[in-house]
């Protein structure tokens, strides 16, 4: 648990090839069912204080209470998930906190001295997320993640999904 965000709710990882990460996790290490989602509509998104025409697809499961996230950027467009591709890594890229009171939790962060590397939304604005600049080391970004819309309420379904999975249908087109 930290102190300044709370518990860990995810662990975001960047790819090349998405397919093949889902099956890694699936098939080797058991985990999933992943809800997959090919283009991913973002809205107003940032990137170090440019806004950038991103495209991603993202794969969300989960293991226990954590969620695994799988992105593969679509484009070159500016990003923090760009940055780490072409810094030549690839896999864990950040950490996400998950929050009901986004706007007092960003407010909060900003005035202890977090700098936001990236920000956008989906789904509108209670799915917002802001991605903190505090990668001194590869896998430590911090995600601030608002739940409180209809996100959290699709986060809570692939808990509820993976509790029982039993290896069938590893991969599921979500909209």
């Amino acid at each position: 648990m930290s102190r300044f965000f709370g518990k860990i709710c995810q662990n975001g990882y960047v790819v090349r090839d998405i397919e093949a990460a889902m099956d890694h996790w699936t098939r080797v290490l058991g985990v999933g069912p992943f809800y997959y989602i090919e283009r991913v509509e973002m809205q107003d998104f940032i990137c170090r204080g440019v806004a950038s025409e991103i495209e991603v697809s993202i794969a969300l499961g989960n293991s226990e209470d954590l969620q695994i996230e799988l992105i593969q950027q679509r484009n070159t467009a500016a990003s923090m998930y760009r940055e780490f591709l072409d810094a030549g890594r690839e896999g864990l890229q950040h950490m996400a906190y998950w929050t009901k009171t986004y706007q007092a939790d960003f407010d909060r962060l900003i005035a202890l001295g977090y700098t936001v590397g990236q920000q956008g939304q989906i789904g509108g604005e209670k799915g917002r997320f802001c991605y903190f600049d505090t990668e001194s080391h590869a896998g430590t970004v911090v995600e601030l993640s608002d739940i409180s819309g209809p996100k959290g309420e699709f986060f809570q379904h692939i808990r509820r999904v993976s509790e029982n999975w039993d290896g069938s249908r590893p991969v599921r087109i979500a909209k």
